[in-house]
């Protein structure tokens, strides 16, 4: 699957700020993603956080714990460059060098690699993460998107794009 490129990334961000995300929001996130992977039998690990705090967790037929590990490490790179993972990792092929060299960050902990991207509201930025670990990354980051679409599309009675 072709990745999306860093401008496509920048408007998807844009496009997926909620009017309000609060408790039962993140909940209905991580059911509308785990509806997905489990209608597609997809092995994935999902992750809602908001604030440091983990709001929504599940592990589906398939994962591991090393899937526990990935969704650390691209919640901690989403949170700390408020950009999805995949645009850091697009950023990195771009320039030819890795996360760790190029911000000097410990790569046990940050992941540049698509399935993480940034909750935010149009009133506060960004307040959290969804991140998702089991597929190849972009199919990650697409099942996310795709995801928030639909919750935004049920917030706002408008069909998902």
């Amino acid at each position: 699957m072709t990745a999306p490129d860093l401008e496509e990334l920048a408007r998807e961000l844009e496009e997926l700020r909620f009017e309000r995300f609060d408790l039962d929001t993140a909940w209905r996130l991580g059911c509308i993603l785990r509806e997905m992977a489990v209608a597609d039998a997809l092995p994935v690990r999902i992750e809602i956080s908001v604030a440091g705090n983990v709001l929504f967790a599940t592990a589906l037929p398939g994962t591991s714990p090393d899937n526990a590990e990935w969704v650390r490490r691209k919640r901690n790179t989403v949170m700390r460059f408020h950009r999805s993972s995949l645009a850091l990792r697009l950023e990195c092929e771009a320039r030819g060098v890795g996360l760790g060299a190029r911000f000097g960050l410990d790569e046990r902990d940050f992941a540049a690699s698509g399935g993480g991207v940034p909750i935010a509201t149009q009133a506060t930025g960004i307040i959290g993460a969804a991140v998702v670990s089991g597929l190849p990354d972009v199919e990650d980051h697409r099942l996310l998107v795709r995801a928030m679409r639909t919750l935004r599309a049920e917030q706002t009675g408008q069909a998902p794009a």
